[in-house]
């Protein structure tokens, strides 16, 4: 589990295509601090495991699925990344809970610059709209944020200096592809609910 606070911008070290597979070597110092073999690190909000690592870098395998259903299928070395360790019992939950489990793929639309902050609109798969709401929280490329506004199909969020000073966010443009997490909480309160009312929504209880 993580909870959407970046620790490190890390850089894409190599890549071997594997056919139906990438190993993912990640240069990271600060993340590597504490881990080790097995550990879980979220890369541009994707959990992945740690199976082998030299100095200051990490090499992590990454399956068709994770490929077919993520942004990783399009990162190139020298690419910077957004990076998290798994939280601990003793983490602050700086974000909100997120799993590094990446329920679809969205796209930069527009940037629109402030003084202080910059509105950024994102899309996204339609079936995702009805886990977002105005304040609500979602996951984009590894990085806890608060919607601003929510649509049938985008949404919008805003970036402090610090978001986009430490994360990949910063430098994102219209037309990138994005990494999305809405929040497990709702998915969870919609499958309960959804034992109790049928299809008109009558309760069944």
């Amino acid at each position: 589990m993580f909870t959407g606070i970046v620790e490190e911008l890390g850089t894409i070290a190599g890549i071997e295509d594997q056919g139906d597979a990438l190993r993912l070597t990640v240069h990271s110092p600060h993340v590597l601090a504490d881990a080790g073999l097995g550990d879980s690190i979220a890369v541009n909000g994707c959990c992945l495991t740690i199976a082998q690592r030299d100095g200051d870098t990490w090499t992590a395998d990454v399956m068709q699925e994770t490929l077919d259903k993520t942004s990783l299928a399009g990162v190139q070395p020298g690419d910077r990344v957004n990076l998290e360790r798994a939280v601990t019992p003793q983490t602050r939950l700086g974000g909100h809970i997120v799993q590094g489990h990446v329920d679809g793929v969205g796209t930069i639309l527009g940037r629109t610059p402030s003084e202080h902050w910059e509105v950024v609109e994102v899309s996204m798969p339609s079936e995702l709209s009805r886990y977002l709401v105005d304040k609500g929280s979602i996951t984009v490329d590894g990085v806890s944020l608060t919607v601003v506004e929510a649509t049938d199909d985008r949404f919008t969020v805003s970036l402090i200096p610090e978001t986009l000073a430490r994360t990949t966010l910063g430098s994102r443009q219209p037309g990138d592809r994005v990494n999305l997490e809405v929040d497990v909480i709702a998915k969870h309160v919609e499958k309960l609910l959804g034992h109790r009312l049928d299809p008109e929504g009558m309760d069944r209880a």
